[in-house]
Formats: C-alpha cells, structure tokens, sequence
C-alpha cells in the first residue's frame, strides 16, 4: 500500500531530538511493508524534505497561514505523482482536518487517530482541541468526516462514545529495542525512596501539584529524591516553586534528555510518578513499565486504564492523594513489585509490535 500520514510534527531529521518515539516506531513498522509518505505541518519552519526511519518526510513549514489546506494539498499533488490507497492522520486537530479534506477531495478512506487533547477544553490552562466554537467545529468535522476513528486508550474511547462516535482502541507503545525489558528491582533497605517525572513541564502536566505532593512527603519525614526529566515551557517557574516548598535538596531538574540519555534514569528508579490533568497516554508510563518500574498517578489515560492492578491513579489536582499513594508504596516493597510486574506484562504485550500490526489491519480493512 502507498500512505499519506499526517502529522503535526515529532519527525525531525536528526531522529533525537523534536521527536515522538513511539510514532518513529509505528512509522518504522509501517515503512517495512509500505510506501510510508509523512507530511507533518510544521516540523521546521521552512518547507523540506528528507527520510527518515525508512518513511518520506515532507515537511509543509511554519510559514504563512491554512497549514491544514497547505497540507492537503501537498497531499493531493504527492497523489498525482503516484496514487495513494489510504490517508491516516495522527491526531485529530489540524493534522486530522488536512488529512479528512485530502481523502475527501481524492476519494480516499481516511483514519483518524486521537493521541492527545483533542477531545476536551480545560479553560484556565487554555489546553484542548475544544477550546472556543473554532475548535469544536473542527473537531465535529474531523471526526464525522473520518472513515474510521481510533484512539490510545479507554479513557478517550469514553470521551468519543459520549460524543455518538464509535472508536477503536489502538495504544501506541514503546519500542522494546529501544527500552529493553528489565526485572523489577527490589528497593535496597535503606534506599531513599527513587522517583522519577518525565513530562515537559507545562500546565497541562500540573507539576505544582507533583511538587505539593513531595513537600507533604518531605513534612511527612519519607526519605525520597525525585528527578524530573523534560523540556521546561514555562521559564523558570517550576524550579522556583520548588525552591519556595523547601524541595531544593530533593528535587532534580535534568531537563530535556534523548531516549539513550532517559533510559538509565529511568531504570534506576523505584517509581513513576504524573500529575497530569489529561493524558491520552502517557509515553512515560509505557517505557518505565518496560523497564520494570509502576507509575503512580493522576486518573488520566494509561494509568486510568491500568489501575488498580497495574498503576496507582489518585484524583486529578489531588496532592494529598497522591503523597498518600506513593508513601503506600514505599512502605510496601512486595505491593510494588507486584505492581510493577502487572505493569510490565501489559507494556510488553501492548508495544510497538502489537501497534503496528493493529494500524496494518486497520489500513488492509479500509484500503481494501
């Protein structure tokens, strides 16, 4: 088959940074069988091209104004060159509007996939596809004008079935060459209790909450270190806060890190631990899971589906809750183990494999 993939961007040139691993992955997987074309919105500023994981990346460039229209119709002129059997948005938002005008002006299936915020409007962050009647118009376009809808987790099935539209769960998972499967490690007695946060720090992550909880650990007297690994957005302002709550010495802000650079942080951890307010995933709970380390955090995404037996979720917003839960943990080593084994049974079946395969009988079925 020859596809036309949209994305909005995650596919740089140099394949480390600016990316999204486990959509590299899928590209990969898809590119062994397939005529793999990408045209991601706004990778680099300027349009390009070049290749990367064995897929065509066409990049349609920041500049000027209707990304999605530009994008479309680069994907009509690539289908004039030679034909496309199906058109596949990663994404809904704009990727998903170009990819939906491109199949229709072609008379092409188009799946639309939901990995992210499409689906909701949280007002005082200013996060979500949602957010003003701009962007409910084309999320109701984009998504009653799909061929097919699929999305990451059950979480966003339920959002979708609220909505009258059926979906297909496919989650998009980590690439086990890339993050090795591990045993769970036991916590050494006497070992400070390892915590890791891998997010970029913005609103939509909450990481005031995250901290909230480990000043309430520290008051509590729980002997704990929290590395926070992710790319800072908002100048400053989470390294200030922590300072203010007394974490100086606790908290380790390492900023953003490679997949090679992550990894080890990761495995030397005891526990995962997310405060997002919304998650399709995350991509972190995923790649912890594989190296043998459960996540304990808010009732989004993944961790929402996976708990109790798999994940420890708390209330969204809730520090308390969430200080309770990973207290719980650190007092009971076999409960954490046991845990993190579930964890790891679920992301080990659940990879980039298994994602790949679920998008090609996807593709056969409506190509066909």
């Amino acid at each position: 088959m020859r596809l036309a993939v949209v994305v909005p961007g995650g596919v740089d040139r140099t394949g480390e940074q600016r990316v999204i691993p486990t959509l590299l992955a899928l590209l990969e997987r898809l590119a062994r069988r397939h005529d793999v074309q990408v045209f991601a919105l706004r990778q680099e500023a300027q349009p390009g091209r070049w290749m990367l994981r064995g897929c065509t990346i066409h990049n349609i460039g920041a500049h000027g104004r209707f990304s999605a229209l530009r994008t479309a119709a680069a994907i009509v002129g690539e289908h004039r060159r030679a034909p496309f059997d199906l058109v596949q948005s990663i994404w809904s938002g704009e990727p998903g509007l170009a990819g939906v005008l491109a199949a229709r002006w072609l008379w092409l299936p188009c799946c639309v996939h939901l990995a992210g915020g499409e689906l909701v409007a949280l007002h005082d962050i200013g996060y979500g596809g949602r957010l003003g009647w701009r962007g409910r118009a084309r999320e109701a376009l984009v998504l009653r004008g799909a061929s097919v809808l699929s999305a990451a987790s059950a979480p966003m099935l339920d959002q979708l079935r609220e909505l009258g539209l059926p979906a297909r769960r496919i989650p998009l998972g980590v690439d086990l060459q890339a993050w090795p499967p591990m045993p769970p490690r036991r916590r050494q007695p006497g070992e400070p209790l390892r915590l890791i946060h891998v997010a970029s720090l913005n609103r939509v992550k909450d990481q005031p909450t995250l901290l909230r909880a480990m000043a309430l650990l520290d008051g509590a007297g729980v002997d704990f270190e929290l590395d926070i690994v992710g790319e800072d957005t908002l100048g400053g302002e989470i390294q200030a806060l922590a300072v203010k709550l007394g974490l100086a010495q606790r908290v380790r802000f390492h900023g953003f890190a490679t997949q090679a650079m992550l990894r080890p942080r990761v495995a030397a951890a005891h526990l995962l631990v997310m405060s997002s307010r919304h998650e399709a995933g995350p991509l972190a709970l995923l790649e912890a899971a594989a190296l043998g380390v459960p996540c304990v955090g808010t009732a989004v995404g993944h961790i929402a589906e996976w708990a109790p037996d798999a994940a420890a979720a708390v209330p969204i917003g809730d520090a308390d809750a969430l200080a309770a839960a990973i207290t719980q943990l650190g007092r009971d080593e076999d409960g954490r183990l046991r845990l993190a084994a579930a964890a790891q049974q679920w992301a080990l079946h659940e990879d980039a494999d298994h994602t790949g395969a679920l998008f090609e009988q996807l593709h056969q079925e409506f190509a066909g």
